[in-house]
């Protein structure tokens, strides 16, 4: 018998696990960490270092709501990057590699990141 195989992939109709899901935000998350994340970081700390007017000029873009929002997801990518990242060393320890505790150190994982990044971007507004 022969199996009919689909002629496309309707990429809005595949559900991924949960565990994927953080496996695959923690992979865009450290990219993004990466690149542009550290070239910005550096050279807001160069302007800020280089001159009086160059330190005026990163504050008020800390007081910007634009940059503020850029923020608060940068602390997003870090702390999801950061949790995903402990989970996955348990894993590698082999602790947790059960599907309901691969599921809850998921659940665990975006939780932690998504309620740290709201009670530090309430310090942040």
């Amino acid at each position: 018998m022969e199996k009919k195989r689909p002629k496309y992939l309707d990429l809005t109709e595949i559900r991924q696990p949960l565990p994927a899901v953080v496996s695959l935000l923690h992979r865009v998350s450290g990219a993004l960490l990466f690149f542009p994340g550290i070239p910005l970081l550096l050279c807001s700390f160069d302007m800020l270092l280089n001159s009086p007017q160059d330190y005026a000029r990163v504050e008020s873009l800390l007081t910007s709501p634009l940059f503020k929002a850029v923020l608060m997801l940068s602390l997003w990518f870090f702390l999801h990057h950061f949790f995903a990242g402990i989970r996955f060393l348990a894993l590698d320890m082999h602790y947790g590699g059960t599907l309901e505790q691969a599921r809850l150190s998921s659940k665990i994982v975006l939780a932690a990141g998504i309620i740290l990044t709201l009670l530090i971007s309430v310090v942040i507004w």
